[in-house]
């Protein structure tokens, strides 16, 4: 059985500015190992007897499936909790939430809207807290993405990816990637879109650029990726949004500017007609599929690696002192 060094005190992946680059590779190192097992059959259960709590105040399809079927792979339990079915739909304080949640379970994971409400449940919390999904940032789809891009095309650094459409939380999360992995990162938004300044420090500078015309930064792209133009909580700009986006579709004639090798990737769900043209997410260049199922396998080493800390590899029996 593997051995583990358990982390002296909870760590917890609030954004992806939380994670060094030396931990990414570890935790894609992982991903490759538990993803091989998934796939052969192999039970792999290090969080027998281990509870993940997943808080929703936002809906979900692939965050709910991939962690609690991740949590069942890995020989834990997940409960599932709505805040509308739970005293912090009543105004329960976060902070005492967080106390007691924490004292019952061995992980928490939130999806909400506002960022703070993930930073004060984690400030009060004595298990790890991941963030599931927030307004500001979405960390656990960007693993997913990278770890799904190294598979298909190799090491990160020095690559460029384009995003095309709104600067959401998906965005703000390729920014703080962008200068932990070293490659360039191309936005482009429609005027009154643009990615808030605030988020453009010395060291994402150095690794971002805003066009005005989205078909100049597809140009000679490793990777083309968008979202949907009216994320959760917008729903009342959708109209205005369908107007103020209608160039900002993702198309042949976009990916034929990137990489002749270049791949597309939607963390989904997609309006097909909108965002994107059905013959690019379903058309070869297209990894969205493998890129939802890799939250799952990515996830799987993200909580591993915050229950766990850094698994030892096992040695070959022909290395082992008799």
């Amino acid at each position: 059985m593997n051995s583990a060094e358990t982390p002296p005190r909870a760590r917890h992946f609030l954004q992806f500015n939380d994670f060094s680059r030396a931990e990414y590779e570890y935790l894609f190192e992982r991903t490759r190992w538990i993803k091989a097992q998934f796939k052969s059959y192999k039970r792999y259960w290090p969080l027998v007897d281990r509870t993940l709590a997943m808080i929703f105040e936002k809906q979900s399809t692939r965050t709910r499936l991939s962690f609690e079927a991740g949590m069942h792979q890995l020989g834990g339990t997940a409960i599932y909790l709505n805040t509308r079915d739970t005293q912090l739909g009543r105004g329960e304080p976060v902070e005492d939430a967080a106390k007691v949640i924490s004292r019952m379970v061995d992980l928490v994971m939130i999806r909400t809207f506002e960022q703070e409400i993930i930073e004060r449940f984690a400030a009060y919390s004595r298990v790890p807290v991941i963030n599931g999904l927030s307004n500001d940032y979405h960390p656990c789809q960007i693993l997913a993405d990278i770890y799904t891009l190294i598979e298909h095309r190799g090491a990160m650094r020095g690559k460029t990816v384009a995003w095309i459409g709104d600067s959401n939380n998906v965005c703000n999360t390729w920014l703080q990637a962008a200068a932990i992995f070293d490659f360039k990162l191309n936005v482009s938004t429609p005027p009154g879109y643009e990615v808030e300044a605030e988020r453009i420090g010395p060291k994402v500078a150095r690794h971002f650029e805003a066009f005005a015309d989205p078909m100049e930064a597809a140009r000679g792209a490793d990777l083309v990726t968008t979202d949907v133009w009216t994320s959760m909580g917008f729903e009342a700009e959708n109209e205005e949004r369908k107007r103020d986006f209608e160039d900002w579709q993702v198309d042949a004639a976009m990916m034929r500017l990137a990489k002749k090798d270049a791949l597309f990737m939607h963390c989904l769900p997609a309006h097909r007609g909108e965002e994107v043209d059905s013959g690019v997410i379903d058309g070869a260049q297209s990894v969205v599929w493998e890129e939802a199922e890799n939250r799952l396998h990515t996830q799987k080493a993200l909580m591993e690696f915050l229950m766990l800390g850094r698994i030892k590899p096992r040695r070959p029996a022909s290395m082992r002192k008799n």
